[in-house]
């Protein structure tokens, strides 16, 4: 039931967003579109699913990972680090062999979720505590980068044969655990300073509708790209890093304001569920093959995009696929409604 809630903030957003695409890949099919270019545009406007699809799968391991920090304890975080450098290893040992990494998909973000267990215990609480993990990370990141077969971008670049993330590597975990280290180091004047009733009234607005911004904030960015494109390309030729590509950010970020903050009233409304309902009661068997349903339809449309080269012009299956799983999970089809007031 814990894990079904979970879903159920987490998938309630995206249903919406998957479905729009559907629908945009069906109708752009009709009136001539690529598929190429229609496959290009969904996996732009979908790639940011990726993380929901592996924070999912995390989540349904929290009995094994908690059972394993009140055994281990810190021991727990860097048994997954060692588990991912071997794997590293195995990688780009005598050249680069990406199909061992895959499996670092579990090793990287369990050992980074092991972290949550370390702080909520108060061992990341201060400066004193949070510092070294940040000194440490940055180091192994500028080692690993200098020395070691990792690029220096943290997201994936066309052209480049190595990606930090796809799949993940243990120079992640580096960044990681800096990026922790940093934020717990602020923890103590950040909360002073929510404790002010102006800057929590703001945090609680903007987290209001942080999951509709982060899902389909790439949405708006693909169409406006499509937009420029029907009226001759406008903006789309400048040279990047030159003084026109720069002033031309000014109204590019304008338009990508404009259109979220038209779509947000539309969409907005499904982060806010009301919660499930009293009676239902999910069997074990049915969370897991739910949240496997999901995460692995989640992760095709991130990877590949929703359009397909015939038919309806839609990857049916793995999208059927992923419904079923969101309907198993009680995402939806639980009296599902949107609610238009606080958030649950």
């Amino acid at each position: 039931t814990w894990v079904a809630g979970r879903a159920r903030r987490l998938i309630g957003p995206v249903v919406p967003l998957v479905l729009a695409w559907a629908a945009m890949a069906f109708v752009f099919r009709r009136f001539g579109v690529s598929y190429e270019m229609i496959r290009s545009g969904s996996v732009l406007a979908l790639v940011p699913m990726w993380f929901l699809a592996v924070y999912l799968l995390v989540v349904l391991l929290v009995p094994l990972t908690r059972a394993a920090w009140e055994r281990y304890g810190v021991w727990s975080f860097w048994l997954p680090v060692v588990l991912a450098a071997c794997v590293d290893f195995l990688r780009f040992h005598d050249g680069h062999r990406p199909a061992p990494g895959w499996i670092n998909y579990v090793f990287v973000w369990v050992a980074m979720h092991q972290l949550g267990y370390l702080w909520r215990d108060g061992r990341l609480a201060g400066p004193r505590h949070a510092l070294p993990w940040l000194a440490g990370g940055a180091l192994t990141w500028y080692l690993l980068t200098r020395y070691g077969p990792y690029p220096i971008s943290m997201v994936g670049v066309p052209g480049e044969e190595i990606s930090n993330t796809l799949p993940p590597d243990i120079l992640l975990l580096a960044l990681g655990a800096a990026q922790t280290g940093l934020v717990l180091a602020l923890e103590g004047p950040m909360r002073r300073l929510l404790d002010r009733r102006s800057a929590w009234a703001a945090t609680v607005l903007v987290n209001g509708t942080i999951m509709t911004v982060y899902l389909w904030h790439l949405t708006v960015l693909a169409l406006l790209v499509g937009l420029a494109n029907l009226v001759g390309g406008v903006g789309l030729h400048l040279v990047p890093g030159s003084n026109e590509w720069w002033l031309a950010r000014i109204p590019w970020f304008a338009a990508l304001v404009v259109g979220m903050a038209l779509l947000l009233p539309l969409v907005g409304r499904f982060e806010r569920s009301t919660p499930l309902p009293a009676d239902f009661r999910p069997s074990t068997a049915r969370v897991l093959v739910g949240a496997t349903l999901v995460s692995a339809g989640i992760a095709f449309l991130a990877l590949g995009g929703i359009a397909a080269p015939g038919g309806l012009g839609v990857r049916g299956v793995v999208l059927g696929g992923m419904i079923a799983g969101a309907w198993l999970l009680g995402a939806i089809g639980t009296s599902f409604r949107p609610s238009s007031g606080s958030r649950s």
